[in-house]
C-alpha cells in the first residue's frame, strides 16, 4: 500500500478525524450501540453506505490527481459528493475534516499546493484524502481502502471513548472486516475513471437521520464528538 495512503489512514495524523464519530455517539446515546456485541453490525452497515460513497469519491480523486485533471473537473467531482449527501450534517462534517486534512497534507506534501486554485475553499474529506494519495503516487484503489478503512475505525475509537469497551474486542471487530473492506476498495477502484456524474450513490438514511439529531442536541449540550 502507498506510503501517504498509510500516513493518512494513521489516526495520529492531524486532520481532525479525532473530532468525529461517524455517528456513533448519537448510536450509543440511543442505546443502538451499547456493547461489544452490537459494535460489528453498526460498522459493518456504515461500511456499507457511507463507507462505500467515500471510497468511490475517493477513489475517483486519486484517479483525477494522477491524470491531472482540470479546475472544472473537480468543482464536478465537489458538486457530485454533495448531492449525494443529503445530511446537511453529514455535509458539513465531511467538509470540516476535509478542510483539517487539506491543511495537514498540504503542509507536508507540496505537490498538492497545485490544486489549491482547483479545490473549493473547504472541500470534502474523500475528494482530498484521494487526491492527495493520487498525487503522491498512490492508485485509487489505495485511495478507496483508506477511506473506507477510515469510515470504520474512527467510530471504532470513538466506541471505546464513549463507551469504554474493550479495545482489544473494537480492533479485532475492525479486521473481522478485512475482506469487505478489500471489497468495497475493489469496486470503487473499478468506476474511479468514470464522469463524477456516473459515480454510484449509495445512500445511508439512518446515518443521515443520526447526524442531523446529533448536530440539534450538540447545538443545546456539550458533547464529545463534533458528529
Amino acid at each position: 500500500m502507498d506510503i501517504t495512503a498509510l500516513a493518512l489512514a494513521d489516526s495520529r495524523f492531524p486532520g481532525g478525524g479525532h473530532a468525529h464519530s461517524g455517528g456513533l455517539e448519537e448510536a450509543a446515546a440511543r442505546h443502538l450501540v451499547s456493547t461489544e456485541d452490537d459494535l460489528p453490525g453498526f460498522l459493518l452497515g456504515r461500511l456499507r453506505t457511507a463507507g462505500e460513497l467515500a471510497a468511490v469519491f475517493a477513489a475517483a480523486a486519486a484517479h483525477a490527481a494522477r491524470r491531472g485533471a482540470t479546475a472544472e473537473f473537480w468543482t464536478r467531482l465537489d458538486a457530485e459528493l454533495d448531492a449525494r449527501t443529503p445530511s446537511a450534517a453529514q455535509r458539513e462534517a465531511s467538509r470540516a475534516q476535509g478542510s483539517g486534512t487539506w491543511r495537514a497534507v498540504n503542509a507536508a506534501l507540496s505537490a498538492l499546493s497545485a490544486l489549491s486554485a482547483a479545490f473549493t475553499a473547504r472541500p470534502h474529506h474523500p475528494i482530498v484524502l484521494g487526491a492527495a494519495i493520487g498525487l503522491g503516487g498512490g492508485q485509487p484503489v489505495d485511495a478507496a481502502l483508506t477511506a473506507a478503512y477510515l469510515s470504520v475505525s474512527g467510530p471504532a475509537s470513538a466506541a471505546v471513548r464513549l463507551l469504554g469497551l474493550d479495545p482489544f474486542a473494537v480492533n479485532g471487530a475492525v479486521l473481522a472486516l478485512s475482506d469487505e473492506l478489500r471489497a468495497v476498495a475493489e469496486r470503487a477502484a473499478a468506476v474511479a475513471g468514470l464522469d463524477p456524474a456516473e459515480l454510484p450513490a449509495p445512500g445511508a438514511p439512518g446515518l443521515d437521520l443520526l447526524a442531523e439529531a446529533h448536530k440539534r442536541k450538540h447545538a443545546k449540550e456539550v458533547r464529545l464528538f463534533a458528529s
